[in-house]
C-alpha cells in the first residue's frame, strides 16, 4: 500500500474544501413542482363503506354459525346411532328444511330467489345514490 505524499494530501484537501454549488438540471424543479401540484389536486381515496357492508357481514356470519351448528348436530346424531354402518341419508336431528324432497327444494329455491331480488334492489338503490 502506497503512502500519500504531502502533495497528494494537499490536492485531496483542496478538492474536499471546495464548496461548489450543486444545481439541478434545467426543468427538474419545474417537473417536480408539476408532480406536487398534480398530487395535491387529485381527490383523496374513497374510503370503504363499512356501514353499508356490515349488515351483509353479520348475515354471512350468522349463516356460517347455523351451518356449523347443523354439522355438529349431524355428527352428534351419527355418533349416537346404534347401527355401526353409516347411511348417506340426512340425520333425523336435522330440521325439516334439510330433509330433502320437493317441499324442501321449493323452499330453498324461493329463499334463493328472494335473496337475489333483495341484493339486486339494494345494489340498484345504492348505485343510484338514494339511501
Amino acid at each position: 500500500m502506497r503512502r500519500l505524499t504531502e502533495h497528494d494530501e494537499a490536492e485531496i484537501n483542496s478538492i474536499l474544501s471546495r464548496e461548489d454549488e450543486i444545481l439541478p438540471s434545467s426543468g427538474f424543479t419545474a417537473s417536480v413542482m408539476d408532480a406536487v401540484r398534480r398530487e395535491a389536486a387529485s381527490p383523496p381515496p374513497i374510503p370503504f363503506p363499512w356501514k353499508r357492508a356490515l349488515p351483509g357481514l353479520v348475515v354471512a356470519g350468522l349463516a356460517l354459525v347455523l351451518i356449523l351448528i347443523s354439522i355438529i348436530a349431524a355428527i352428534a346424531q351419527l355418533g349416537k346411532a346404534t347401527t355401526p354402518q353409516l347411511s348417506m341419508s340426512v340425520p333425523s336431528a336435522m330440521p325439516p328444511i334439510f330433509s330433502g324432497g320437493i317441499k324442501s327444494a321449493a323452499i330453498w329455491t324461493m329463499l334463493a330467489l328472494l335473496m337475489t331480488f333483495v341484493s339486486v334492489k339494494l345494489s340498484m338503490r345504492l348505485a343510484s345514490g338514494r339511501v
